[in-house]
């Protein structure tokens, strides 16, 4: 199977290039915009109709280069056609960022150690930071339309790269995890061998909080300033959240290594069924990004010849794992404990989650099995 993650790679260029590199973004930016005014009064997403109305000006009022004025009108229909599909109602859709898409061996190619950029005024070839970056070079990955980013006054290039990757058989697992994720422990886990590890959410939730606390206080003073900082702390958090993701999706491949069944919750819908938790707790039940970690751990695994599955997560935290006895009050959310009331099993509520989870991953293979 094909396997697409994003690489983002540091550049490094000179006072000169950065000079072209800012002009060029900025000329993309205000061609984006006009193309998506006459997107949103005509409401045409038909890439041959749009060109007619707009290349001329894109090349002659933007200065833009031919590839970039094409590349220029696939990025506002991808946009538009983006808002649509997630059930946004029809709106002016506005560039803000200095940002710049440059298609593969078009626009962008990589020669001697250097990548070779597309600007206004012909290409530049710019060193880029190789360290952590090696596998993504090494001849087993083709590169996709790449998106050039300025970051404070750092320049990137965020590139889609793919790979063709040996998928483990479903008859050919060595040992079944499940995985719990939660709030107190951000994820726990229960082996073949009867194992289970903790990892530790206290310090995430406690952070979160004086993220939380921090945005309360600048949401109250109302000034341009703050709506700044709310902004920057905002984007802080997230890359926060998504470096922990990949700490802990990274910790438990390595954990557990190839030939190995993850079990996780199917978490469609959390954000309706979390809207009944209490107002003020609703900021850390609905917010966390568990779906970004589960596509983490699916593309880490796969790539160390695991793989995950997502199940139902009915009764997951009612169930007993050792007589089946499902029922609501086995579980005190408060205490974080389950209790069975027919054998009286008793443990972690956490814990319990990941037997069952990983019991569903042993019925997953069983079916599989009978199907061959």
């Amino acid at each position: 199977m094909q396997i697409t993650i994003t690489a983002k790679i540091q550049i490094k260029p000179t006072e000169e290039q950065i000079a072209l590199l800012n002009e060029t973004v900025s000329a993309y930016k205000q061609g984006s915009n006009h193309v998506s005014g006459i997107v949103f009064e005509t409401k045409n997403l038909n890439q041959i109709s749009l060109h007619k109305l707009t290349y001329e000006n894109l090349r002659t009022q933007y200065d833009l280069r031919s590839q970039m004025a094409q590349s220029v009108m696939k990025t506002v229909i991808a946009k538009y056609k983006t808002n649509k599909s997630n059930g946004h109602d029809w709106s002016l859709v506005t560039f803000k960022k200095p940002e710049y898409d440059l298609v593969w061996n078009r626009d962008y190619s990589l020669s001697k150690g250097l990548f070779s950029l597309n600007t206004l005024k012909g290409r530049v070839k710019v060193p880029f930071e190789t360290k952590g970056m090696e596998p993504y070079f090494d001849g087993g990955w083709s590169f996709g339309t790449a998106k050039l980013v300025n970051k404070h006054g750092k320049w990137f290039l965020h590139i889609p790269v793919t790979k063709e990757v040996e998928v483990t058989s479903d008859l050919d697992f060595k040992q079944v995890v499940g995985i719990d994720l939660g709030i107190n422990f951000v994820a726990t886990t229960y082996d073949s061998q009867g194992h289970t590890t903790f990892f530790n959410g206290r310090p995430i939730k406690h952070r979160r909080a004086k993220y939380k606390h921090l945005r309360k206080q600048l949401q109250m003073k109302q000034t341009p300033s703050s709506r700044k900082r709310l902004k920057a702390v905002g984007s802080r958090e997230n890359r926060w959240m998504t470096d922990v993701n990949h700490t802990i999706s990274k910790a438990l491949v390595n954990r557990y290594g190839s030939r190995t069944l993850f079990v996780v919750e199917d978490l469609t819908g959390i954000r309706n069924a979390t809207e009944k938790v209490k107002v003020n707790d609703r900021y850390v039940s609905v917010s966390w990004s568990f779906l970004q970690f589960r596509q983490m751990l699916a593309y880490k695994a796969v790539m160390n010849g695991a793989k995950i599955v997502a199940v139902s997560p009915k009764y997951t935290s009612q169930t007993c794992p050792k007589c089946g006895h499902t029922e609501k009050t086995n579980r005190n959310k408060k205490k974080h404990i389950f209790c069975c009331k027919t054998c009286t099993y008793t443990s972690n509520d956490d814990r319990i989650g990941a037997m069952n989870l990983q019991r569903k991953g042993i019925e997953y293979i069983v079916e599989v099995t009978k199907g061959a």
